[in-house]
């Protein structure tokens, strides 16, 4: 007998299908089907054939490959007994449950050893399908790799795009082709990774950016994973995603995968990009004020490291004040004996050198100029020159003679006493100090992977949250170590990269925007010379570059020269005039004729307004830039076009540019067909252009 379920919304529609009680598979991904579709008739016609050289039938590629059914790839679960015996388990359906856009399917193996189950769950608003799995065992088994459901890739693909990077070099994006066997990224550091950012896009064959079919997928763990995107030798493609291998070090009854994130578009990546947009900013971040406008940040990082001197912070306080900062944030080095890197993670006391009556007067000198106050932490790490290494050794996760990351270690997450006394330490500073905002860093990897890391560490965010649900936190990890949809259902915002350096910024954000939100999203304006690439670059693209995201200032605002200064001011009173709609705006990327201008475009939820960002990050090969082609505009409208930083054009730029002399007035279709033309520019600017429905 053949069963078969579906998931539907406005623009996709998901097929399961299975025979005999079988693991189902997924027997159609794609554009809407009619609701009259005859199901059974699509799993028949999902059936490939069977010619020399091969079994007499084809193993399924179910929802979890069953290496017991000889299924020639990666298969969806590998355990052994607590004996170490491999355990091949065979199911059969046991329970479904559909309840409108859910469905969840309940199998047992052959001896009921093992219950699987498979959940699915499709938004029509945002167009998320979201899937996840667990496994339950009558014995302790040892989990080697356990998939979320198991999706199939598109034939028509000749490649997919999944993300690499490093330390102030995040997001970027790898094109592989498709060829027969296995691609697999593993991170395998304990945290999300800048290597390896959980994420992959599949385009078919012509899809750019505006235009064409795509599949996207997320995998929302922040402990390390696995993805496998294989090609069988039958020709069939298989998408796996689930945590890193191995990383249960115990033999255990209960496992479970973290949620897998998958959407079909028919918009070009962007169609992919703005459904994990709208779902990770409407769906899983909680803002503890949600009517409240994302606050323009300053961080005193790159103007005084741990140099803590009172009377320094205040005044630079009054100055981030004066330039337009909402939130001060006094960054690492406020605890403990904190002169450097070396010593007192782990002591979170406020150190009476440099704090001889607290953190109060430098917080209440904040909140008189009418910002907020946030303070950075790292819980999970510790130094061994620290007095809670000196008094809990034991509490350190590894060996003794691992190799230290940036002198310190890392926590047992694990322990429950860990958990206690981070909580305990962390809530006696919030629950003295009007501290709206915490920074938590994550500076170091894993000496191993560990899932029971992770949950840890889940488990102190949300025992956290739930005391101090005003409080907002930001994941950071060197930068953009630990971003994922798991962290963020904890947080509230990432820290993209260490790196201020607006060129870098400005290729790191366009790529992070087919899965991160501007909401969520921090980018600062850095120093005049960027710290960590020793670039040196105009106030106006590093100003312009931060205004794209979540807006802030990180640098020493005693360096701005006083037209520094009004610039920087200027813009950040822009983006205050605009943050409510952009808050809510999809980024799309845009296809830019110019390999050098890295462009996007804002759309308002409503369609009214959009603003869009050329940033020149390099030299072109032309010698005046091609026009800019905008996208999702309605055609028949009228649109009133304005160039924001027209003062900011060079007179080397000596034609008769429409946008150099004031606003006009074209038709979406124009704007979309042949698109903006915008003055001459030096690389390293940036062109902001404003447009409303007229």
């Amino acid at each position: 007998m053949t069963q078969c379920w579906r998931l539907d919304d406005g623009r996709q529609t998901l097929v399961l299908g299975a025979d005999q009680g079988r693991l189902a598979e997924v027997v159609y991904w794609g554009s809407r089907l009619p609701d009259q579709e005859d199901l059974t008739t699509l799993y028949a016609a999902h059936a490939i054939d069977v010619t020399g050289g091969m079994l007499d039938e084809n193993p399924k590629l179910s929802i979890c490959p069953e290496a017991a059914w000889s299924f020639p790839g990666q298969p969806g679960l590998i355990m052994r007994h607590g004996d170490g015996r491999p355990f091949l388990p065979k199911l059969s359906l046991e329970q479904v449950q559909q309840d409108g856009n859910s469905l969840s399917l309940t199998y047992c193996d052959q001896h009921n050893v093992l219950t699987y189950r498979a959940r699915f769950a499709i938004d029509p608003t945002t167009h998320i399908i979201k899937a996840s799995a667990t496994v339950e065992t009558s014995e302790p088994m040892y989990l080697h790799w356990l998939s979320a459901p198991v999706f199939p890739a598109p034939q028509l693909s000749d490649e997919m795009i999944d993300f690499a990077g490093r330390w102030c070099g995040e997001f970027q994006m790898n094109h592989t082709a498709w060829t027969p066997g296995a691609r697999l990224r593993e991170s395998r550091t304990g945290r999300t990774g800048h290597e390896h950012f959980p994420g992959l896009i599949v385009p078919l064959r012509g899809a750019t950016n505006t235009s064409g079919q795509a599949y996207g997928f997320h995998y929302g763990w922040s402990g390390g994973h696995r993805m496998v995107a294989e090609e069988l030798p039958d020709g069939r493609r298989q998408i796996q995603f689930g945590n890193a291998a191995d990383t249960e070090g115990q033999a255990q009854t209960r496992f479970e995968t973290g949620t897998l994130y998958a959407t079909f578009s028919d918009d070009g990546l962007n169609g992919c990009a703005t459904a994990f947009q709208r779902h990770l900013r409407d769906r899983i971040v909680t803002f503890p004020r949600p009517k409240t406008p994302r606050p323009v940040h300053y961080n005193c990082w790159e103007a005084v490291y741990f140099d803590h001197d009172l009377n320094t912070l205040k005044d630079i306080a009054d100055r981030a004040a004066a330039l337009g900062a909402e939130r001060y944030v006094l960054d690492d080095g406020w605890f403990g004996t904190r002169d450097d890197d070396t010593s007192s993670l782990g002591d979170w006391q406020i150190d009476p050198r440099k704090y001889p009556d607290g953190l109060t007067p430098l917080v209440e000198h904040v909140k008189n100029l009418g910002m907020g106050f946030g303070l950075w932490f790292e819980p999970e790490m510790i130094n061994p020159n620290s007095d809670t290494f000196r008094a809990h050794p034991d509490w350190v996760l590894g060996d003794d003679d691992q190799i230290v990351g940036r002198h310190q270690m890392v926590l047992n997450m694990a322990l429950p006493d860990v958990q206690n006394y981070l909580f305990d330490s962390i809530a006696n500073i919030l629950s003295r100090h009007d501290i709206e905002y915490i920074k938590w860093d994550h500076n170091r990897v894993l000496p191993t992977p560990d899932a029971g890391q992770a949950r840890g560490t889940y488990a102190l965010l949300d025992r956290l949250r739930s005391a101090f649900p005003q409080v907002e936190i930001e994941s950071c990890a060197s930068g953009g170590g630990r971003i994922d949809f798991g962290i963020l259902e904890r947080t509230h915002r990432v820290w993209l990269s260490d790196s201020n350096d607006a060129v870098e910024r400005l290729h790191i954000q366009h790529n992070a925007a087919l899965f991160l939100p501007m909401a969520v999203t921090g980018s600062h304006v850095g120093p005049r010379t960027c710290h960590t690439s020793g670039r040196t670059l105009d106030i106006r693209f590093r100003a312009w570059v931060a205004a794209q995201r979540h807006m802030g200032f990180e640098m020493d605002p005693r360096e701005l020269t006083a037209e520094e200064a009004e610039v920087l001011k200027d813009v950040t009173t822009w983006w205050k005039a605009n943050r409510e709609w952009m808050h809510s705006a999809d980024i799309l990327r845009l296809d830019s004729a110019d390999p050098a201008m890295i462009a996007e475009q804002q759309l308002a939820a409503d369609g009214a307004q959009f603003a869009v960002f050329a940033g020149k990050a390099a030299t072109s090969d032309q010698i005046v830039p091609r026009p800019l082609r905008l996208t999702r505009l309605r055609p028949d409208a009228q649109y009133r076009i304005e160039l924001v930083n027209r003062a900011d054009v060079h007179n080397l730029s000596r034609g008769t540019v429409a946008l150099t002399s004031g606003p006009m007035t074209v038709s979406g279709a124009y704007l979309m067909s042949h698109g903006l033309t915008l003055p001459w520019s030096f690389p390293e600017r940036m062109w902001v252009i404003k447009g409303e429905l007229a």
